[in-house]
């Protein structure tokens, strides 16, 4: 039977149905219970019903049909009958494991099961307010649900006019890169604050970050994200702790000397309630390491080359001027600049077996974000491009690293089309090269919005308040 144009619309209407039936009671059980529904990873929260139907429609990629929105509606029902305490929930993993059993009973048996986060929430500092700072500001704000996670309370940065905390409202609320804020901002003149989606952010005038009350806000206990780049090692990052209301310190650069550089999703374990101080290491090694482990996992990796093609960043020059770094002093916005990068031998702080076996070095290009890494990898075996691809893929889509792996296959796929991508790293399978033992790989990565995605996953672990997940694995 021939559909017509009338069935095609028909069809989609009642899909964009559904799903405007199903955001706000998405939207409920987040704010209310802190749970965030996902489908394959693809989180549901705060989605547009195209949204959610585009997530829908993307499991056919895994399971050769669409997931009907109807299961998620039953899904979404029995949680609200459920009253459930935090958790991450993913839709079409539950039901995949469900099979035709009851989903309530299911759901009731895991959610009594799960380790969910009780309390007040973790207090949040935001050392800096630069390109990270305003992306973590932007992220921790969407993340605050009832705020039992972490509730970002403070930012600190230098006064730099009379107008500062007006600037620094505008800077939140547009972004040249990442576009408009998705909500409402306000300040509080007299009292210094900003107020984004309801989130109370004092703005805090420093240049000094051991002599900062934080208590006098009513922060106690908080996490320090410095994001400056200011300080890298033990000691200079060691001043926050000498401030009031301060509990521990992250780092959101590569680490100097004997801090723990965590890459979430690769090694976040080694966090101790005993470390006061560690690092999210670097943009690129969030991207590549995941990547390298799994390639390492399944073919072994002997040696290995990564070349990064990056974005500019504030640290070079607009036009042509004195820099104290090779080349950088070179207009950034007209040339591509040779510099070097620290990523290679940042990943064997992460993943110790590659200890001695990659080098690296970086082209800086007239981008403002997303950049690309460049592995060429020498394997234990020979392989073909379709293996190391489907293996890529599969791990993307249903692997314990798919929050940190993406993977697309696209003849039209371009730079700007991974603006805003949440995962560290995004593996362009059509530009997959193998012959023999020799494998070359493509990995996109916003090396602004994923890698700040990745530190927020790190401040979730140091908090302990990450939610339990549903299914497990």
């Amino acid at each position: 039977m021939t559909t017509t144009a009338k069935d095609h619309l028909e069809s989609w209407n009642t899909k964009i149905a559904l799903a405007e039936e199903l955001v706000p009671q998405i939207g409920k059980l987040y704010r209310e219970n802190d749970v965030v529904l996902s489908v394959y990873g693809a989180s549901l929260v705060g989605q547009s019903p195209i949204e959610i139907v585009r997530s829908h429609r993307a499991v056919r990629h895994i399971e050769d049909a669409e997931l009907p929105l109807a299961q998620t509606a039953a899904v979404v029902k029995a949680l609200t009958e459920l009253n459930p305490a935090p958790v991450s929930l993913d839709i079409a993993k539950v039901l995949r494991e469900v099979g035709t059993g009851d989903v309530t009973e299911y759901l009731r048996k895991e959610i009594s099961n799960a380790n969910a986060a009780t309390g007040n929430g973790t207090d949040v500092v935001l050392y800096g307010f630069g390109r990270i700072g305003r992306l973590l500001a932007r992220i921790l704000i969407d993340h605050t649900g009832s705020g039992r996670g972490l509730n970002l309370r403070a930012v600190v940065v230098r006064k730099a006019s009379e107008n500062d905390l007006e600037k620094r409202a505008n800077l939140l609320r547009r972004d040249s890169v990442h576009g408009p804020f998705n909500g409402v901002i306000s300040i509080d003149a007299e009292n210094d604050v900003i107020i984004a989606n309801g989130v109370r952010i004092q703005v805090i005038y420093s240049n000094d970050p051991a002599t900062v009350d934080y208590e006098q806000y009513g922060i106690k206990d908080a996490i320090v994200v410095d994001n400056t780049g200011r300080w890298r090692d033990a000691e200079g990052l060691s001043q926050h702790l000498q401030s009031k209301g301060v509990a521990r310190v992250l780092l959101t650069a590569p680490g100097k000397g004997d801090l723990k550089n965590v890459v979430y999703g690769i090694n976040h374990d080694v966090i101790t309630d005993d470390d006061k101080i560690i690092s999210a290491a670097s943009c690129t090694t969030n991207a590549i390491t995941p990547v390298l482990k799994i390639v390492n996992d399944a073919y072994g990796v002997t040696q290995g080359h990564v070349e990064t093609v990056h974005s500019y960043t504030n640290d070079q020059n607009l036009i042509d001027n004195f820099h104290k770094g090779d080349r950088r002093g070179r207009g950034a916005a007209l040339n591509m600049v040779i510099t070097e990068t620290g990523a290679a031998k940042a990943v064997a702080k992460a993943l110790p077996e590659f200890a001695g076996k990659l080098s690296g070095s970086a082209i800086r290009v007239p981008t403002p974000d997303v950049s690309l890494a460049i592995l060429n990898l020498q394997l234990e075996k020979d392989i073909t491009r379709e293996e190391i691809n489907s293996l890529l893929q599969e791990v993307s889509l249903t692997g314990e690293l798919r929050s940190q792996i993406n993977y697309v296959e696209s003849p039209e796929i371009v730079s700007t089309d991974f603006v805003g991508e949440r995962r560290a790293g995004i593996v362009d399978g059509l530009a997959t090269q193998v012959s023999g033992k020799t494998a070359i790989l493509y990995v996109w990565y916003d090396n602004e919005f994923g890698y700040s995605s990745q530190v927020v996953r790190v401040i979730e672990k140091m908090a302990g308040n990450h939610p339990a997940h549903i299914p497990a694995k």
